[in-house]
């Protein structure tokens, strides 16, 4: 009754039972329906149902038992269709009452969908390694530059933890939409509000709001980031009733669709042609424009500084 009771409640599982003789003959088969040994018979062995590879290696395993009288586990791969299913199988050596060995006994469960998350998470772990190590290299070359460009060390202090918020920041709306990347209006909001003192009242954006890459909306981020901490020291947002104007939009050039991303003073101090060099303009011209595979300009013109940055089309897509 116990016996039967067992069997009862495995028939609602996916575990499926199975017995063969020395042999490797199959005697019985229990809720084997939907496995591997859907098609196998009594009397089969598994080269009569299973594919080359698989058969050799179940077979191998299987004639291990038989000789050593251990205990063994292992993983089937089988081919469905264009999908390979997985099943985890466990074996050990069958027993007479007189404690001869008779064959073996054996179950066998359905691990496709464990199988299918391990890969998914190994796939996501090989994308955040990629990714860190992308990071650490932005972070590397802004600390050389920085550093390059800094007088004394509070001031390399003052300036890179700047560039590091600022890439803190645009990791954290990369991360927030799963690694899709960040959309344009946002990060400006994100990178430039908080250095002007009115807010974005002093920010006129116009133009066209699209996602940008993770790689992108980091350097974007960053560009932005520089350009705004230039504005409040000594550009346009340094004084009462400065404005930005920060416009987007699609240009077409030799048949490939880029992003334009404009940035324009008004109304602040007449610029400098002795402009501070330690500026970021290595940030702006090089590494920004040839981390997203783009082109940029920086224009010092009298009545306030334009910069102008292109993306090339894969590194966004429009909302």
């Amino acid at each position: 009754m116990v016996a039967y009771k067992a069997l009862k409640a495995l028939a609602n599982t996916e575990m499926a039972l199975f017995a063969q003789d020395t042999s490797l003959r199959y005697l019985w088969l229990f809720n084997a329906e939907g496995s591997w040994l859907a098609t196998a018979h009594n009397g089969d062995t598994d080269h009569d149902f299973l594919p080359g590879p698989a058969a050799e290696k179940s077979t191998s395993i299987k004639q291990d038992i038989l000789r050593t009288h251990k205990p063994a586990r292992f993983e089937l791969p089988i081919l469905s269709g264009e999908a390979v299913r997985w099943f985890d199988i466990r074996i050990d050596v069958d027993r007479n009452d007189a404690g001869e060995v008779i064959g073996i006994i054996g179950t066998s469960l359905e691990i496709t969908e464990q199988k299918r998350r391990e890969e998914t998470l190994k796939t996501l772990l090989r994308e955040v390694s990629h990714r860190s190590k992308n990071l650490l290299a932005i972070i590397q070359s802004l600390a050389s530059q920085t550093a390059r460009h800094s007088l004394t060390v509070p001031e390399f202090l003052v300036r890179f933890r700047g560039r590091i918020q600022s890439l803190a920041s645009s990791q954290d709306i990369v991360t927030d939409t799963d690694w899709r990347g960040a959309d344009l209006f946002g990060l400006v909001t994100l990178q430039v509000e908080r250095y002007a003192p009115d807010g974005m009242d002093q920010i006129q954006f116009d133009g066209i709001d699209v996602y940008l890459s993770p790689t992108a909306a980091l350097h974007v981020g960053l560009a932005l980031h520089e350009l705004a901490v230039n504005a409040a020291s000594y550009g346009s947002l340094s004084v009462p009733g400065g404005r930005v104007s920060i416009r987007s939009g699609l240009e077409e050039r030799g048949g490939a669709t880029l992003l334009l991303l404009e940035w324009t003073e008004s109304r602040g101090p007449r610029v400098r042609v002795d402009h501070d060099p330690r500026f970021g303009t290595s940030t702006l011209e090089r590494i920004v424009p040839n981390s997203v595979g783009g082109e940029a300009e920086l224009d010092y013109q009298p009545d306030g500084l334009q910069y102008r940055l292109r993306i090339p089309s894969n590194q966004f897509e429009l909302i």
